[in-house]
């Protein structure tokens, strides 16, 4: 079997509905599913993996009704800081990717002081997409370049994929090597655009609350064989 990958990005969807089903308020479904997190990032720590970002909040997400917004905020920062002291314990690295200034400055005080408090740690990576949208990333980081081409700081000649992806949010770690999604939906969503270009995609009918351990693993374990099975055919004479 091939090695695990270094870096799982997890879609999180089908908390409202998962509630919707059983007759209870959206915001129970996100409760439920924030408490799925912790396993899911436990069973990956065991697995190998080195880093997880999870899409908890997209930019799109900002247009569902203002109460439900209200909720998954004050939801973030409570889950946050109930983990803070776990994070410390397991050497877990925390990180806040996405458009901060558009979060409540509650949220972004307690991202920057368990970012700054776990900055330190070395195993595991967590990497929270919250108010985050890939074309916006994308936008932000040929901005920079454009202002360093007006100010005669770098020439358009010199613009290649590792200038533009120096500027991603991402920067300095490995890039998905595994996207996942729950709830049956078949699509990125505007999810790591830059990023996932070469990453494998898996997609399962399972709703973030039912999502178990058990199938976190067999998926990984289906994409170590599928790597197992890109090495011998590498290593195979023409």
């Amino acid at each position: 079997m091939g090695p695990p990958p270094r870096h799982i990005a997890i879609i999180m969807d089908g908390n409202g509905r998962w509630a919707q089903q059983r007759g209870k308020p959206r915001a129970y479904g996100h409760k439920v599913g924030a408490e799925r997190v912790k396993g899911i990032i436990e069973r990956a720590e065991q697995l190998g993996v080195e880093i997880v970002t999870l899409y908890a909040f997209s930019e799109e997400n900002f247009e569902r009704p203002s109460t439900e917004i209200a909720v998954l905020m004050e939801l973030f920062t409570l889950h946050l800081m109930r983990e803070r002291d776990d994070l410390m314990r397991r050497n877990v690295r925390f990180r806040s990717i996405g458009a901060r200034h558009t979060l409540p400055r509650r949220l972004r005080k307690v991202i920057e002081q368990i970012e700054t408090e776990t900055g330190g740690n070395s195993g595991l990576t967590i990497n929270l997409a919250l108010a985050y949208g890939g074309r916006s990333e994308i936008l932000e980081a040929t901005r920079k370049l454009c202002h360093d081409v007006a100010r005669g700081a770098l020439a358009p000649d010199g613009i290649d994929a590792a200038l533009l992806g120096a500027g991603m949010y991402t920067h300095g770690m490995p890039e998905p090597d595994l996207m996942i999604r729950t709830s049956g939906e078949r699509r990125i969503s505007n999810f790591l655009l830059w990023q996932a270009a070469e990453a494998e995609l898996e997609f399962t009918p399972t709703l973030w609350p039912d999502y178990s351990q058990g199938e976190f693993e067999a998926t990984v374990k289906r994409f170590q064989e599928r790597s197992k099975e890109r090495s011998d055919a590498r290593a195979r004479p023409l």
